[in-house]
């Protein structure tokens, strides 16, 4: 199991909690980095929203790939994934801007293609915001041009939504970045399975994910006749020292107030998604259904949680939790020791 954690590009993660100390300025995002890069976690995912979802869209929120260049060039072994949505990008401009970010990161950075959800956000922005199946389309056109741009010179391409003809990119990636996606809807899942090398899921109980991964893995093998080469997950983490102190945690983040800034954009999400499970307003409190997988308690009793997704095929965790600074520095310190020696002990007996 590798260990990352999202980028806070929103000031933080909790939509029932205003100020949680963690400030939407390049400083902030600057110190976490670095410090995730001392600590050893392995990748950091980047979310590519123009307009705040947790604390509402007035609320200030950082660009992906502003942030992301300047990550890599702060950090010395943390892998970068960043979002991208389709309907707001130019495949040939994000080929050739990806070209270039890898090579600030020396091949570090990989992409999460994202469908997006967001109907309001694409209306003050100018993004193409089309019908939930068409969105998926268009994202396997603009992969495909990204793979065609690092690969080919000169590249052509010509499909429903996009165009290419004789386009040269110099100099390409030295290692192709590698394409992330996540989807629930048969259509996203049969898409993704075609242009994706690995998957992201939102939160979800072991045996969704156990389902999930034997899904996508048998979808992807009737394309190309492998698996893909990832899994992740997203999960919200409360380590405590002791259980009670982590349920009163979890009760302070849960406590839902229907009219705080962020709950439009949550039911816009939902009516916009074709989820496979049912949303509870508990698991909005700090979306992409991080608290689902549970993992709430002592080091010891998250650690067997964790060994339990990646029995079930889960490779990455990608963790939120508040004030990230303090908690990554817990989490670092007193669980992901235990998931590796608990994870060795089946081999010493």
């Amino acid at each position: 199991m590798d260990f990352g954690y999202w980028t806070p590009v929103y000031g933080g993660f909790l939509r029932n909690v205003g100020d949680e100390g963690m400030p939407a300025t390049w400083d902030y995002i600057k110190q976490v980095s670095i410090q995730a890069d001392r600590l050893g976690f392995h990748t950091t995912l980047v979310p590519e929203l123009y307009l705040n979802d947790r604390k509402g869209i007035d609320a200030p929120s950082l660009e992906a790939w502003a942030l992301s260049s300047a990550i890599l060039a702060v950090t010395d072994n943390l892998r970068v994934m960043t979002a991208i949505r389709p309907g707001f990008h130019l495949p040939t401009v994000a080929a050739k801007t990806s070209a270039t970010i890898s090579d600030i990161g020396a091949n570090r950075f990989a992409l999460n293609v994202v469908a997006a959800w967001w109907a309001e956000e694409a209306k003050q922005y100018g993004g193409t915001f089309t019908t939930h199946d068409a969105r998926y389309a268009q994202a396997t056109e603009f992969v495909e041009i990204l793979k065609g741009m690092w690969s080919e010179t000169p590249f052509s391409y010509k499909g429903q939504y996009y165009g290419v003809d004789e386009a040269i990119l110099s100099p390409k990636p030295g290692r192709l970045p590698a394409i992330f996606a996540g989807g629930e809807s048969e259509a996203g899942r049969d898409a993704i399975a075609g242009f994706a090398d690995s998957y992201v899921l939102h939160g979800g109980s072991v045996d969704e994910v156990r389902t999930k991964v034997a899904d996508l893995n048998e979808r992807r093998n009737r394309i190309s006749g492998s698996d893909f080469a990832e899994f992740g997950m997203a999960a919200y983490v409360i380590v405590r020292d002791t259980e009670a102190e982590a349920q009163r945690e979890l009760e302070r983040i849960t406590t839902v107030d229907p009219g705080s800034p962020g709950y439009a954009s949550f039911e816009e999400f939902r009516a916009h998604s074709q989820l496979d499970v049912e949303l509870s307003k508990r698991e909005y409190s700090v979306g992409t259904r991080g608290l689902r997988p549970n993992l709430v308690g002592t080091p010891e009793q998250v650690a067997e949680r964790i060994l339990q997704y990646q029995d079930a095929g889960l490779t990455l965790l990608l963790i939120q939790s508040s004030p990230l600074h303090e908690e990554l520095e817990r989490i670092a310190a007193d669980l992901i020791p235990l998931v590796g020696e608990r994870a060795l002990a089946p081999l010493a007996s």
